[in-house]
């Protein structure tokens, strides 16, 4: 499926290049989704924090017995839940300014395009990792134990993050469409002129 062709990052170059009256994005969708993806980021933190602190502390000397990792890991993707929904509130309302990547399709809806969600996914994934490594070390007080969680998130939250955005992406809720711009009254007299040109021209030939 082709895509729109890219903008920008920090906006068009001309000014006919920004699409008219581009649909805007309420502050309740960022909310709705913050709660939607620290849903499944909660529950992927829980399950690696467990079985790396059970099986992979040992190797790093983090001695805990198999009842004190899963309070731990509970610990950890807890507090992250307040954490990480403040961050990503934030992150959505700043790519919400943004609209490189974003286009409205055929059915007059808001899309995003591949490059936006990666760039999305990148961008997020780098906060959270970095809160996660914070929170894990925290409460093991082993900087291996909270690398390797946070490392290993890396991977298993940038696919769901990716599939996260993917999803939303479809979802109208939240976005609302303003109607759009009349062209300038200028603007219709010049296409009425061009359009009323060939004719002038054929009609002025001789027969």
């Amino acid at each position: 499926m082709r895509e729109t062709p890219e903008k920008p990052v920090f906006g068009p170059e001309t000014a006919k290049l920004d699409p008219p009256n581009p649909p805007r994005i309420k502050w309740w969708r960022s909310v709705a989704k913050a709660i939607s993806w620290r849903t499944v980021g909660t529950l992927d933190t829980l399950v690696l924090s467990y079985l790396l602190i059970t099986y992979l502390g040992p190797l790093l000397g983090l001695a805990v017995a198999q009842g004190d990792a899963i309070q731990t890991a509970s610990y950890i993707a807890l507090t992250e839940v307040v954490t990480k929904m403040v961050f990503y509130y934030l992150h959505e309302r700043g790519w919400a300014a943004v609209a490189w990547g974003s286009f409205i399709g055929p059915a007059g809806r808001r899309r995003e395009t591949l490059r936006r969600t990666t760039t999305k996914t990148v961008s997020w994934r780098t906060i959270a990792s970095l809160d996660t490594i914070a929170l894990a070390w925290f409460y093991t007080g082993n900087i291996g134990t909270a690398l390797s969680i946070g490392g290993l998130e890396i991977f298993t939250k940038m696919l769901l993050y990716f599939v996260h955005e993917r999803v939303w992406g479809r979802l109208p809720f939240g976005i609302t469409h303003r109607p759009p711009v009349p062209p300038p009254p200028h603007a219709l007299a010049d296409a009425a002129v061009k359009k009323a040109a060939p004719r002038s021209v054929m009609a002025g030939r001789p027969a």
